[in-house]
């Protein structure tokens, strides 16, 4: 591609060669390609220009004046100019589909997955960005990030175009939107589903998180806002797009009334423009309820006739790794769920807890070189709600688990609520597959669809909790009586 294509107007005095790439990692440049020097926390690229030079880039995109001659392009921020460049190598395909986007702390993988779902059932075909995997149609493709970067992101959708995908469906995290990975993307619709404390080891603190998901509502022509949650009910006021709210509540556009949870299915009435339609889902829990109320609207807003969507609703089994039964042929039973927040906690527990006969088991840990202060804060949550809890490791990496553990322990000052501290994870399931009883409801909490553990120096092992609850079953006694449990220090 030549190089004015790729700059789209942005000046230079360097003559328009080919250039065979856009790099923006010093370990993959290349003959004639164009840099771009960006500011990372660790490392600025602008300290590497003259060397990428004399390694063969054409011309090296700068935020400021580094005294290379010709061969610098100034812009003002090279990541955003990173994106668009992307975007024009790939002949900018997410101008070519319908972009809906989805961003909050909790509830994106699920209300993405029920969008696609609903479309794809009504003749659709579409591409879907999350956390669990990227699809196309029904091709599934690997991805290491919620939001793939700059380059990745665009090949991702210049891939689905060609596919034939007329929407895209994706979640749009906080990174992915400070560090603009999705270029110059506008989304003709976007949902935001909540905010509560994750990330702060990398967003500074509550207000600069929210922040960051809200320049999702920037790039938007229609904003369904969650008035349920606080933050959701800030930013309903403080954007000027076109804009629904959803939730629970009269007062919203689209809200669910007459809710009726059972531990399989789940009823509820869709309200909305003064009209009510029953809706009968195999998903449980009133966070799903509210998820698939704001992917109903966003449906609806796509042109797709209400009872088409309830149809399709009805027809939906799920996602793997949200509130997740995992079969057990057992008088207990087992839910995997991807709960990581306080939050999130809250809401498995105290939807699980509603129909659990026994005791409410939670089995959670929290992750390495991640936000330390929402540790503690795991452990209220899950005593608030749980009868007993299981405290384990989740992806360590390169903390130690037994100090993790102590931050989580913090938050049990004053508890009353029994606990064991298994540091292994799988010993910690089968540990809590020993203690079950009769009625009781184990919640691994943390995972989710991962079917792997991160340790020290980056290491992936495997670990898929459903193989492990398997053989867990596959090592008990049928007669064998539950283990008493004591409180531990």
């Amino acid at each position: 591609m030549k190089l004015y294509q790729v700059l789209e107007g942005i000046p230079t005095a360097l003559p328009d060669q080919e250039i065979t790439a856009l790099v923006d990692d010093t370990r993959r440049v290349q003959k004639d390609c164009l840099f771009f020097c960006i500011r990372g926390s660790r490392f600025d690229g602008h300290a590497a220009a003259e060397d990428m030079l004399q390694k063969g880039a054409a011309a090296v995109v700068v935020e400021r004046d580094l005294g290379l001659g010709d061969r610098q392009i100034l812009v003002q921020d090279s990541r955003v100019a990173y994106g668009r460049a992307c975007a024009a190598w790939f002949d900018h395909p997410e101008r070519k589909m319908k972009m809906i986007g989805v961003t909050g702390t909790n509830g994106k993988t699920t209300m993405t997955n029920v969008i696609k779902y609903i479309l794809t059932d009504n003749g659709h075909k579409v591409g879907l960005v999350g956390t669990i995997q990227n699809e196309i149609g029904d091709e599934a493709v690997h991805t290491d990030n919620t939001t793939p970067m700059a380059f990745d992101l665009m090949r991702l959708f210049d891939r689905m175009y060609r596919a034939g995908c007329d929407t895209v469906v994706m979640e749009v995290s906080s990174f992915g939107l400070v560090q603009h990975r999705i270029g110059p993307t506008n989304f003709q619709i976007a949902v935001f589903t909540n905010l509560t404390q994750d990330h702060l080891d990398y967003h500074k603190d509550m207000e600069d998180y929210y922040q960051a998901k809200r320049m999702l509502f920037d790039v938007c022509d229609l904003a369904i806002c969650n008035i349920d949650d606080a933050y959701g009910q800030r930013l309903y006021k403080e954007i000027s797009c076109k804009k629904f709210s959803y939730g629970c509540h009269e007062n919203a556009d689209f809200y669910a009334d007459v809710i009726k949870i059972k531990p399989t299915e789940t009823s509820f009435w869709f309200c909305s423009e003064g009209k009510s339609h029953q809706v009968t889902m195999k998903m449980t829990g009133m966070f799903n309820v509210s998820n698939v109320t704001a992917a109903m609207g966003a449906c609806l807003k796509c042109g797709i006739p209400i009872e088409r969507i309830i149809a399709s609703v009805s027809r939906y089994k799920g996602v793997k790794g949200r509130c997740e039964v995992i079969p057990t042929g057992r008088d207990f039973s087992v839910i995997c769920d991807y709960a990581h927040t306080p939050d999130a906690i809250e809401n498995i527990l105290s939807n699980v807890g509603g129909y659990t006969e026994g005791r409410l088991i939670c089995l959670f840990g929290c992750g390495g070189n991640r936000d330390s202060a929402k540790r503690p804060l795991m452990a209220k949550a899950a005593a608030k709600y749980a009868d007993h809890l299981v405290i384990t490791s989740d992806n360590p990496r390169d903390e130690k688990p037994e100090a993790i553990i102590d931050d989580i322990l913090a938050g049990l000052s004053g508890s009353t609520v029994t606990y064991d501290v298994v540091v292994d994870r799988i010993e910690a399931i089968q540990h809590a597959l020993r203690i079950a009883r009769a009625g009781d409801v184990i919640v691994l909490a943390g995972k989710g669809h991962e079917d792997y553990q991160i340790l020290a120096d980056n290491q992936h092992i495997h670990l898929d909790e459903r193989e492990v609850v398997a053989q867990g079953l596959a090592l008990l006694d049928p007669a064998e009586s539950s283990e008493s449990t004591e409180k531990r220090d």
